[in-house]
């Protein structure tokens, strides 16, 4: 005879069944509370955007940069000057001294043609380096912050998933006691209900974990204290990965801001060759003097001065062979950033491919299959063909495969998040 409670196991079971994989019921503490908010990924991109420290610090960074772009490019400040010859206590001049006088002047240096505009030019591809700077710090906060979003989903589907099947567990022990006590089953079946049961506990303690390791790394790129709640993720929407791999590459060398940073830094230090260049020619200086004499008529002095370069071996010399070997030197870095983002590109799109694949199996055969063997296991062991074990067996390989299918579809936008950096373009919205 089959234990009363089969009847309420029967139908708890149909109506998990009936509950499509994609669609888990709310559950209370840990689960989430039926009172819980639930935040959309663009809420919290939205709020980021606002808000992350290190966004503003590099978009405050860029603006600086900008600022500094005119500045580069100025004169140097005049000088003005004052001298007085003749007696110094009181200060007056020396009558009958024609060279007693005041005098009044004023000088301005006047780099070599060529230097300032080159320094304007460095200091606008060092603005427009800090820019794409920017862009990529922009884009690495989001990326971060849609891993975090997908890790705290995949977190909610678990504990849904798990608790689903811990109710089941208590079912199937409540079952084999029942049986146990009346000499139907052996203590084994008992036990095995109680050590799967723990399991469960055990692995919902971990995600519990996940939970609040995944909410302070949210928290904190929206510059949130730890503990603030986040609130559960709505559902998301599949996205497409829409690009081959080449396109990716493509998309990548043409749009990546690190790639970019990297050529604006080789511009940059092109352009200090060519300055470092300038500086083996003379700057210059020319100046305006009034003395004002006592007894004589004013006079007037024009001067004009040039800066000889003359210790170029020891100054201008090493100063070019500098900026040369960091000229080269932003070569190889450039080589060095363009091979690791190929690499980043290959890595990430491979990860993006497998887990659609994994995803895709699991939804559409894997989990089916994994139902109808729960199903089949539940009907023999109703008819007494088969002992709890081996329902509690076709139990936690279904659990496996549910999990397995979110980590899957979680893995698989990750991957897509990762690329956003490497690529210069938004792959989830």
């Amino acid at each position: 005879m089959l234990p009363q409670n089969f009847t309420r196991l029967f139908l708890l079971w149909f109506v998990c069944m009936l509950t499509p994989i994609h669609v888990f019921s709310q559950v209370t503490g840990e689960q989430g509370s039926p009172g819980t908010k639930e935040i959309t990924l663009e809420e919290l991109l939205k709020a980021a955007g606002e808000s992350n420290p290190e966004i503003k610090s590099a978009a405050q960074a860029a603006a600086a940069s900008k600022a500094m772009i005119p500045a580069a490019g100025a004169l140097p400040d005049p000088s003005v000057k004052f001298e007085t010859m003749g007696h110094l206590i009181p200060p007056t001049l020396m009558k009958g001294d024609p060279s007693s006088a005041r005098t009044y002047g004023v000088e301005q240096e006047i780099p070599f043609p060529g230097k300032r505009g080159l320094k304007e030019n460095i200091a606008s591809v060092e603005a427009e380096s800090q820019q794409w700077n920017h862009d990529l710090v922009h884009l690495k906060v989001m990326s971060e912050l849609k891993q975090a979003f997908f890790d705290l989903y995949l977190v909610h589907k678990s504990i849904d998933v798990l608790f689903k099947n811990k109710e089941l567990l208590q079912n199937f022990e409540e079952i084999a006691e029942s049986r146990y006590k009346v000499g139907q089953t052996t203590q084994q079946d008992v036990l095995k209900a109680q050590v799967e049961m723990s399991k469960v506990l055990d692995r919902l303690l971990v995600q519990g974990q996940k939970k609040r390791i995944a909410e302070a790394k949210i928290n904190s790129l929206l510059d949130r204290p730890a503990e603030t709640a986040v609130g559960k993720p709505a559902e998301i929407k599949k996205a497409e990965l829409a690009y081959s791999l080449e396109e990716l590459t493509q998309l990548a060398q043409s749009n990546s801001p690190a790639l970019r940073v990297s050529q604006s830094e080789i511009s940059r230090r092109e352009q200090g060759v060519e300055l470092a260049v300038k500086e083996f020619y003379p700057d210059f200086a020319a100046g305006f003097t009034y003395f004002e004499r006592d007894e004589n008529p004013g006079m007037y002095g024009l001067m004009v001065s040039a800066k000889l370069p003359l210790y170029f071996w020891r100054k201008q010399g090493p100063e070019l062979d500098a900026a040369r070997l960091n000229l080269s030197s932003a070569r190889s870095m450039r080589a060095s950033t363009s091979s690791t983002v190929r690499y980043q590109v290959k890595e990430a799109y491979t990860v993006a491919t497998t887990s659609e694949k994994l995803a895709n199996l699991y939804v559409s055969a894997i989990v089916p299959q994994s139902n109808l063997a729960l199903n089949s296991a539940i009907a023999n062991y109703q008819v007494g063909k088969i002992d709890v074990l081996l329902l509690i067996d076709a139990t936690m390989t279904l659990l496996e495969y549910q999990l397995k299918y979110y980590e899957s579809v979680v893995e698989f936008h990750k991957a897509l998040a990762q690329l956003e950096p490497l690529v210069g373009v938004d792959l989830i919205k």
